[in-house]
C-alpha cells in the first residue's frame, strides 16, 4: 500500500473513532457524582456503592465459599455506601455528613435504610471473591429525612397582588379644546410558564438535594420558601442533566418551560445559582408561574 494511501486510512480511522467517542458523550446526559467507592446519580436520583469479599481460608467447598463471600461483599458495600452518603450535598453549605454528626436519631435512621438498600447486582470472579453493587434512593424516605425542616407543606399559592394605582388628584374644572381620541395601547399579558431550566453550564455549579436560585440583588426566586414538602421529598427540588435540549423537553417541565442563563454561582458547594433580574422578572410576573415552582418543576443544567 502506497504512503498516500496510508495516510488516508489513518484519517479515516481516526475520524470513525471520534465519531464513537463524540456519539457515546453526546448521550450520556446524566449528571453522576463519583464519591469514594460508590456515586450518586443526580439524573436517576439512585445512591450506589460496591463492595468486594473474598471467601473464609477454612471454607473449602464452593457451597460455602460463595454465600460466606458474598455475605462479606455486602458488609463492605454497606459501609461504603454509607461512605458515600456521607458526602451527598444537601443545600451550598451543607453536606449530609453535618447532618449525622449533629444527630444521633438521624445517624441511627440513615444506617438503617443502608441496611435495607438493595443488591442491584452480583460478579462471581474467578478467584472466588464476589463483587456486589447495592442501591438506594435519594428521594423518598431519605430525602424527607434529610432535606431542610423549613421546607413545608404548602397548600395554596399566594397570588401575586397586582400594584396599586396612585390616587387621583382632585378634580379641577379645565376647559380643555377638543381634540382627536389617541388609540388605547393594550398592556401585553404577563407569560405563563409550565416549568423553568436553567442553564448553569461554564458556571463550575455543583448538585445539591435543596438547590437555590437568585437573582442578581440575592434575592430568592426559588428555593425552599416557594416548593411543597411533598413534590420535593418525592422528585426532588430539581432535576439535573448535561444537555439543554433533553432538558427543556423533560416531563418534569412539560411544554412551556423558561429557559434562562446563569450568571454565577453563590455559597461554598456553588449549588446556588444567580439569574438576571430581568429573568427573575419573567417568573414573578404572574402568580400562574408560582404553581410550577410549588411542583419543583425545575431543571438545571450542568457541565
Amino acid at each position: 500500500m502506497k504512503k498516500g494511501q496510508l495516510v488516508v486510512v489513518a484519517v479515516v480511522a481516526l475520524m470513525l473513532v471520534f465519531s464513537a467517542t463524540q456519539s457515546f458523550t453526546e448521550e450520556g446526559h446524566e449528571v453522576v457524582q463519583n464519591i469514594a467507592d460508590g456515586s450518586v446519580d443526580w439524573s436517576q436520583g439512585i445512591i450506589t456503592a460496591v463492595g468486594i469479599g473474598s471467601p473464609s481460608d477454612k471454607y473449602r467447598h464452593l457451597a460455602q465459599e460463595r454465600p460466606m463471600a458474598l455475605r462479606a461483599a455486602k458488609v463492605v458495600a454497606q459501609r461504603n455506601l454509607l461512605e458515600v452518603i456521607k458526602g451527598v450535598r444537601v443545600n451550598s453549605s451543607t453536606v449530609v455528613k453535618n447532618f449525622i454528626v449533629e444527630s444521633d436519631v438521624i445517624r441511627t435512621q440513615v444506617e438503617g435504610m443502608v441496611q435495607g438498600a438493595q443488591v442491584i447486582k452480583k460478579e462471581y470472579l474467578s478467584d472466588g471473591t464476589v463483587e456486589v453493587t447495592i442501591a438506594m434512593k435519594l428521594h423518598g424516605g431519605f430525602a424527607q429525612l434529610i432535606l431542610p425542616k423549613d421546607i413545608k407543606q404548602v397548600s395554596e399559592i399566594k397570588t401575586i397582588p397586582p400594584s396599586t394605582p396612585a390616587p387621583p388628584e382632585a378634580e379641577k374644572v379645565v376647559e380643555i379644546p377638543m381634540a382627536t381620541p389617541q388609540p388605547t395601547i393594550p398592556t401585553p399579558a404577563p407569560a405563563i410558564y409550565t416549568g423553568l431550566v436553567v442553564d448553569a453550564r461554564g458556571l463550575g455549579a455543583r448538585p445539591a438535594m435543596s438547590p437555590k436560585v437568585l437573582d442578581e440583588s440575592g434575592q430568592e426566586v426559588y428555593g425552599s420558601a416557594y416548593v411543597s414538602r411533598e413534590f420535593a421529598v418525592q422528585q426532588g427540588m430539581a432535576g439535573y442533566a448535561k444537555d439543554l435540549t433533553s432538558s427543556q423537553t423533560n416531563p418534569r417541565v412539560t411544554n412551556e418551560p423558561l429557559t434562562v442563563k446563569g450568571l454565577k454561582t453563590e455559597g461554598p458547594g456553588q449549588s446556588d445559582l444567580v439569574i438576571s433580574n430581568a429573568d427573575a422578572g419573567k417568573i414573578r410576573s404572574a402568580s400562574e408561574n408560582l404553581s410550577f415552582l410549588k411542583k419543583c418543576r425545575v431543571m438545571i443544567v450542568l457541565d
